[in-house]
C-alpha cells in the first residue's frame, strides 16, 4: 500500500512540475504578468510591455528599455536594449546602440562573422546572408553551411525548404540535402508521410525519396499530425490522398481540413461537418465553420459564435465564444481550440481559458491572454 501511495505522489509531483513549466502572458489593468495552469499569478502584472517565455526567460520593458526576466519575475538580464527578440537554441537577437547582436541567456555576446542583417536562431541554426546567397550559422558562431541558396525558409522538425533559381528542395540543420532541389513547388514540412510538391507541372507527394503524382490534382496540402491522409483538389472539388498519391476519398467537398482522431472537417457549400476515413459524413454538415479535433476529443465549431463538440457530434461547450490561434505557434501548435488541455476563448468580458468541461480557468477574464507555452 505504501508503495502505491508513494507512486501516486511521485506521479502527482511530476505532473505538477510539468505544468509549472507552462505559463501564459496575460494583461490586466493595462499591465502584463504571467499565470500558471491553475490560473494563479506566478508573476504579478507590473510590466508595461512583455513577451512570452522562451529558453527560461521572457523579454520585458522598463523605462523604455528591454531586458529579460526569469520565472520569478527577477531581472536575469538588465533592461538596456532598444529592441529584443525571443530566445531560441540558447540565443536571442538584441538591438543596442543601433547594432544587432546575439546574446546567450547570461547576457554574453556571441561572436559571429559580420553581416548586413542577422536572423533569429531556430532549431540550432540561423540564416546567414552573404550578398544574394544564404547559408546557415551555428550556435558556435561559425558557419554550418556556406551561403549557397537563394532562399532558406523556416525549419520545421529539423528540415527547411530551400531554393536555387526556380527550383525547390529541402535540407536539414547541418545543410545536408534531404530532398533534391528539383521541384517547382514544395511544402513547408517533411513529415513521416511525406511532403506535398509539384514537379513537371504535376502535383503530388514526395515520400521515401520518390515523387508520387496525384492524378488530376491542381493543388495539394500538407500532412498533419499522425494522419496518413492529406487533402488535394481536382476539378474544384477536394478529396483525400495517401503518401502514394492515391485518391482514398474522391474529390467531392468544397473545403476541407486535416484528419485528427479519425475525423476531418469538410464543407459542402457553406456548411461544415465531419467525415470518417471512408468519406462518410458522421457529424452532420450544419456549422458555418469547423476546426480539427484536439487530443482531448473536442473540436471548435461555429454558428454565430464558437463552441466545442465531441467526436459523437454532441455539443460539450456552448457556442457562445470567439476563438483564435493567437500566438499558439509558439506552443508548437497553430490550430484553434484546445492546446494541451486548455482552450483560449474570448467574450465581452475579455480573454480566458476553458477546460474540457467548459469551466473558466481561475474564474477570471483578462484584457488579453496568450496561449500557455513551456518556459524552456
Amino acid at each position: 500500500m505504501k508503495t502505491k501511495v508513494l507512486l501516486v505522489l511521485i506521479l502527482a509531483l511530476n505532473a505538477a512540475t510539468f505544468y509549472a513549466q507552462e505559463l501564459s502572458l496575460v494583461r490586466e489593468d493595462g499591465k502584463f504578468g504571467y499565470i500558471d495552469r491553475s490560473g494563479t499569478y506566478v508573476i504579478e502584472p507590473k510590466f508595461d510591455r512583455a513577451k512570452t517565455f522562451s529558453n527560461g526567460l521572457a523579454a520585458a520593458e522598463k523605462d523604455k528599455k528591454w531586458g529579460y526576466i526569469n520565472t520569478k519575475g527577477e531581472w536575469a538580464i538588465e533592461p538596456k536594449f532598444d529592441k529584443v527578440k525571443y530566445f531560441d537554441s540558447g540565443y536571442a537577437l538584441v538591438l543596442e546602440n543601433d547594432e544587432w547582436k546575439y546574446i546567450d541567456t547570461s547576457g554574453e555576446e556571441l561572436q559571429v562573422p559580420p553581416a548586413e542583417k542577422y536572423y533569429d536562431f531556430e532549431e540550432g541554426v540561423a540564416l546567414f546572408r552573404e550578398g544574394d546567397k544564404i547559408g546557415l550559422l551555428g550556435t558556435s558562431g561559425k558557419l554550418v553551411l556556406e551561403p549557397t541558396y537563394d532562399a532558406i525558409k523556416k525549419f520545421r522538425n529539423g528540415n527547411a525548404k530551400v531554393q536555387k533559381g526556380e527550383k525547390w528542395g529541402m535540407i536539414d540543420t547541418k545543410g545536408k540535402v534531404v530532398i533534391p532541389v528539383e521541384y517547382e513547388e514544395i511544402g513547408n514540412e517533411y513529415t513521416p508521410y511525406g511532403v506535398e510538391a509539384k514537379k513537371d507541372g504535376a502535383f503530388g507527394i514526395v515520400h521515401n525519396g520518390t515523387f508520387n503524382p496525384i492524378e488530376g490534382a491542381d493543388k495539394v496540402w500538407g500532412f498533419y499530425g499522425n494522419s496518413g491522409l492529406t487533402y488535394a483538389r481536382k476539378n474544384k472539388k477536394i478529396g483525400f490522398v495517401n503518401s502514394k498519391g492515391e485518391w482514398v476519398i474522391e474529390p467531392q467537398f468544397d473545403k476541407a481540413r486535416a484528419f485528427v482522431n479519425g475525423l476531418a472537417p469538410v464543407a459542402q457549400g457553406k456548411s461544415w461537418g465531419y467525415i470518417d476515413p471512408k468519406g462518410k459524413m458522421v457529424i452532420k454538415a450544419e456549422y458555418r465553420d469547423a476546426e480539427v479535433f484536439a487530443d482531448n476529443g473536442l473540436a471548435p465549431v461555429k454558428q454565430k459564435q464558437w463552441g466545442f463538440i465531441d467526436t459523437t457530434g454532441k455539443v460539450v461547450i456552448p457556442l457562445e465564444y470567439d476563438i483564435t490561434a493567437g500566438l499558439a505557434f509558439l506552443a508548437g501548435n497553430d490550430s484553434k481550440g484546445f492546446i494541451n488541455g486548455l482552450a483560449r476563448v474570448k467574450t465581452k468580458k475579455g480573454w480566458g481559458f476553458l477546460d474540457k468541461n467548459g469551466k473558466l480557468l481561475g474564474d477570471k477574464w483578462f484584457q488579453n491572454a496568450e496561449p500557455f507555452t513551456s518556459v524552456e
